[in-house]
C-alpha cells in the first residue's frame, strides 16, 4: 500500500476532508508538484487527526496550537512514532491553517502588539503627510527599531546630547553609506516628535552631518564585450533563461533600475507604441520606448516560459507558488549569478546598478549627449549624469590642456 493509500485508511480527517481538497486544489493551481501536494495532504490530516485526539475544533486553532502540534510526541492513528514532528512537517500544516484563516474556516490570526506603537503613529504619518514609498517606510521602521533601545522611549527627554551620542556610536559600526541613511531617518523622526509636541523642536540640527564628496567616485562599470557575455549566458540555464535574458536587456539597453524590473506590471507594457510605462522615484510616471531586442525578449519570456497565472507582475520566480519578486535584491541576484557564469571574477560590484552604469558609460562613448543620456535614466539633475563623463576618454581627450612644454594629448 503506497504512502497516500495509507494515510487515506488511517488518518481519516472526517467533515474537513473537503477542504484539505480545496487546499489541494488551490496548491495544484499555484503548480506545486503532485508528490508536494501529496506531502501537504499528509500533514493537513495529520493536523487534524491531532486535533481530534486533543479535544480542539478548528474554530479554535491559534499560533499556540500550531506550535503544540509542532512539538507533540506523535501517536496519532496511521502517523510515524515520532518524538516531534519535522519544521518542514509543521510549516505545511501551518499553511493549511492560513489557507482555512482565508476562507473563514479558522479564526484570523492575533496580531502581535506592537514594541514601540510610536513608530506605528511615524509610520502613518509619513505614507498620509510624507507621500514615502512603503519601501523607504519599511526602511525607516528597521533603523528606528535599532535605535530606540538607545534613545529610549521617554521622547520628552530627548537631548542633543543624547541625539548625538546615538549617531557617534552608529559611526563606529557602520560605512558612510549607511550612516547617512540611519541619520535620514533619524531626523525625519525627530521632526515627526516635535510636529506632535512629543520632543523639543529643532532636535534635529542637533544630528551632525555626513561629510562626504558628492559623485567623488568613479562609475563602475563593465566592458560592452563584457556586457554581452553577461547576457550571452543565459543561454547556459535550464530554468529561467528566457526571464533572466529579457530582465538583463532591460537592466543593459534600458538602465533600468532594479526596483524598475521587480515592480513592472503587464499592464505597462504598450505592445502596440513599443512603450514602457514606468514609476520612478519620487512616484514619477515615465514613458520609455523600448528597443526591438528588448521588446521581442519580453515578449519571448512571456509567451514561452512566463507560468500562465493571473499575476500582474512580469516577472516571478522559477519555482512553486510561483509569486513576484518580494525585493529588488532579486534583480541583483540574477545579475551576480550571471557574472559569475560569464567567468567575470572580479566584477566592479555585482548588482543591478552594475548594469545600468554600464548602459550609461556606453552611450556616452557612442557618442550620445549627457541630457540624451540623463532621460533615459531618469536622472532629476544633469549633475547625477556628468558623473559618467569622468570615464568619456574621447570627450576628457578634446578638454585635456597640455602641460607647460609638451605637445597636445
Amino acid at each position: 500500500m503506497d504512502t497516500q493509500n495509507r494515510n487515506r485508511w488511517f488518518l481519516n480527517p472526517g467533515p474537513v476532508l473537503s477542504w484539505i481538497d480545496q487546499f489541494a486544489a488551490e496548491l495544484a493551481a499555484q503548480r506545486y508538484s503532485p508528490l508536494t501536494i501529496d506531502g501537504y495532504r499528509a500533514s493537513a490530516r495529520h493536523f487534524v487527526v491531532w486535533l481530534e485526539g486533543v479535544c480542539i475544533s478548528i474554530d479554535e486553532v491559534d499560533d499556540g496550537v500550531l506550535r503544540r502540534f509542532a512539538s507533540h510526541q506523535c501517536r496519532c492513528p496511521g502517523g510515524r512514532r515520532w518524538q516531534h514532528v519535522s519544521q518542514k512537517y509543521a510549516r505545511r500544516a501551518g499553511r493549511f491553517v492560513v489557507f482555512l484563516r482565508h476562507a473563514g474556516v479558522a479564526p484570523p490570526a492575533l496580531k502581535a502588539a506592537s514594541e514601540y506603537p510610536l513608530l506605528d503613529e511615524y509610520q502613518r504619518w509619513l505614507r498620509v503627510h510624507r507621500g514615502l514609498s512603503e519601501r523607504t517606510i519599511a526602511r525607516h521602521h528597521r533603523i528606528l527599531h535599532k535605535l530606540l533601545p538607545e534613545l529610549g522611549t521617554a521622547t520628552l527627554d530627548y537631548d542633543a546630547t543624547r541625539i548625538r551620542s546615538v549617531v557617534r556610536k552608529w559611526r563606529e559600526q557602520t560605512g558612510p553609506a549607511d550612516l547617512r541613511t540611519m541619520t535620514s531617518a533619524l531626523r525625519s523622526f525627530l521632526r515627526f516628535l516635535a510636529g506632535a509636541g512629543l520632543c523639543r523642536p529643532d532636535l534635529d540640527h542637533a544630528i551632525p552631518p555626513i561629510l562626504q564628496w558628492r559623485l567623488s567616485s568613479l562609475p563602475r562599470y563593465l566592458a560592452a564585450a563584457d556586457v554581452e557575455r553577461v547576457i550571452a549566458s543565459c543561454d547556459l540555464l535550464a530554468r529561467g533563461r528566457l526571464r533572466d535574458r529579457a530582465i538583463l536587456l532591460l537592466l543593459a539597453r534600458l538602465g533600468l533600475r532594479a526596483g524598475d524590473v521587480a515592480g513592472l506590471k503587464l499592464s505597462d507594457i504598450d505592445w502596440t507604441s513599443g512603450v514602457l510605462h514606468l514609476n520612478g522615484k519620487a512616484r514619477r510616471q515615465v514613458r520609455l520606448p523600448s528597443p526591438q531586442e528588448v521588446g521581442d525578449a519580453l515578449l519571448a519570456y512571456i509567451e514561452q516560459e512566463r507560468p500562465r497565472l493571473p499575476q500582474e507582475a512580469v516577472f516571478l520566480m522559477m519555482v512553486a507558488p510561483y509569486r513576484s519578486f518580494a525585493q529588488s535584491s532579486h534583480v541583483s541576484t540574477i545579475v551576480a549569478l550571471a557574472l559569475k557564469r560569464a567567468g567575470i571574477s572580479d566584477p566592479p560590484s555585482a548588482g543591478a546598478s552594475l548594469l545600468r552604469h554600464s548602459a550609461a558609460t556606453s552611450m556616452l562613448r557612442s557618442g550620445a549627449t549627457l541630457e540624451a543620456v540623463g532621460t533615459v535614466l531618469r536622472h532629476r539633475s544633469l549633475d547625477m549624469t556628468a558623473h559618467y563623463a569622468k570615464v568619456d576618454i574621447a570627450m576628457l581627450a578634446q578638454i585635456a590642456q597640455p602641460w607647460p612644454g609638451e605637445p597636445a594629448c
